[in-house]
């Protein structure tokens, strides 16, 4: 399958450059019939019974200012993941100068280059001091690298229900939910569940093959709990929906799920590439952004809504929605 075949012409002037306030009243496509909504009405869109599947996960301050040991050059670090051994994976700039051995001064952490870089990727060591202090103490929440607005608030880059740190990119779907929304959502008898799924920022890279099978995806984080498996089952044996919020729900449901589609709490890693033809067991219904352009994402919510997927980003670019992180969202529901 050609990755061409997931690429649109995205325009400078559809990426979001502020994030809108209140955070529901961003707009919302309804792709069932290309009409225009706002995100404050999906209760209304929705069914009693019906459940709601959030990411937990919080932004980690991971974007780190420092300066090479001994020459005092600057240099900016961006922790990606931890690979269990105290050791990280990290973005390094400028990367060019950047080579093993040289060794990296963050507040009181003291690191060496390990490994890399490779595509600016490096394997940090820590020589003296905390990753995790360094973090809390001089971190940084990134922003995406297309977003050249500001934000009075960095919390504005984080979910309202987010309550655990651990991923380099916010679940962007949920940054339209507010409290209120969430009440709402309760009081119609709709139920929301939480599961994690530590992002990486390699989920918002266009793919660089010429098709997808040549495509190697990330692999990421992620953990289901037994209360969210439960609540699926509850929810099938009533007759209600599963909608995910976001395409990392969908990744984390689609990774816990067997052929018959029962969910297994777990807690593991997923390198599951979701593409046409695959056939989806938990996700009945997805509400996700606009996204880049011949990447991952694009090439799920096509797996999830077939064909339609070109019409819907069509409209939405007709119709002056904002795209990308701080953008507008779509209600989607599966092709059958």
């Amino acid at each position: 399958m050609r990755t061409s075949d997931f690429r649109y012409h995205l325009p400078e002037s559809a990426i979001a450059q502020e994030a809108i306030e209140p955070r529901d009243s961003a707009r919302l496509l309804d792709t069932r019939d290309l009409s225009d909504r706002r995100f404050g009405d999906l209760p209304g869109m929705l069914e009693s019974g019906d459940l709601v599947v959030v990411n937990r996960t919080r932004v980690r301050p991971a974007r780190l200012t420092g300066e090479k040991d001994g020459s005092g050059g600057k240099v900016e670090a961006l922790l990606l993941r931890p690979l269990g051994d105290g050791s990280w994976e990290a973005l390094v700039r400028p990367a060019r100068r950047i080579r093993v051995g040289t060794r990296l001064r963050f507040g009181g952490l003291l690191a060496v280059v390990a490994e890399g870089p490779s595509e600016g990727k490096v394997v940090l060591r820590s020589e003296g001091g905390s990753f995790e202090d360094a973090a809390e103490k001089i971190g940084e929440v990134p922003l995406p690298p297309y977003f050249h607005g500001r934000l009075d608030d960095s919390e504005r880059y984080q979910t309202v229900y987010g309550d655990r740190s651990g991923s380099a990119a916010a679940p962007t779907a949920g940054l339209h939910f507010t409290r209120p929304l969430l009440d709402e959502l309760a009081g119609s008898g709709i139920d929301v569940a939480a599961v994690e799924l530590d992002i990486g920022l390699d989920t918002f890279r266009p793919i660089a093959t010429p098709d997808l099978e040549s495509h190697r995806i990330h692999t990421e984080r992620f953990g289901v709990p037994a209360e969210v498996a439960e609540a699926i089952d509850v929810t099938r044996r009533r007759g209600g929906r599963v909608m995910a919020v976001g395409t990392t729900v969908v990744r984390a449901l689609e990774s816990a799920a067997d052929p018959a589609g029962v969910v297994t709490p777990q807690a593991s890693e997923t390198a599951l590439f979701i593409s046409p033809g695959y056939r989806f067991r938990v996700v009945d219904l997805l509400v996700t952004n606009f996204h880049i352009p011949g990447s991952t994402l694009v090439v799920l919510v096509a797996a999830f809504m077939g064909p339609g997927w070109r019409p819907a980003y069509a409209a939405a670019l007709a119709r002056g929605y904002r795209f990308l992180s701080f953008g507008d969202a779509m209600l989607a529901e599966r092709a059958s």
